[in-house]
């Protein structure tokens, strides 16, 4: 494959990532809309370090890290969302900001 499908590809998952973060009402649906952005950005980033330099492995050490790091964000993020549904029986982004008090 070549640099340009890739980019597509990333193009493609940022472009649904950015329609399911505005378009849901449900946290996890947000949630999901945000995690197919970075992976977006990972994959496009993977891609240009790979074609860049093929025979350092640098970039790609770095997107590994990156991905590591997004899945126990989304791990917290999804257990955060989780405790509040069990406390107060809410799964929408709507009702979720008076939460406040």
């Amino acid at each position: 494959m070549t640099l340009e499908a890739f980019l597509l590809l990333a193009a493609a998952l940022l472009a649904v990532g950015l329609y399911g973060a505005l378009s849901q009402q449900s946290v996890v649906m947000v949630m999901m809309g945000l995690e197919l952005m970075v992976n977006a950005v990972m994959v496009a980033a993977a891609a240009v370090w790979f074609f860049a330099s093929p025979q350092l492995p640098d970039g790609q050490v770095l997107v590994l890290a990156a991905m590591v790091a997004m899945a126990v964000e989304m791990a917290m993020g999804f257990a955060v969302t989780i405790a509040i549904f069990r406390a107060r029986d809410v799964d929408v982004t709507d009702s979720a900001g008076d939460l406040r008090g």
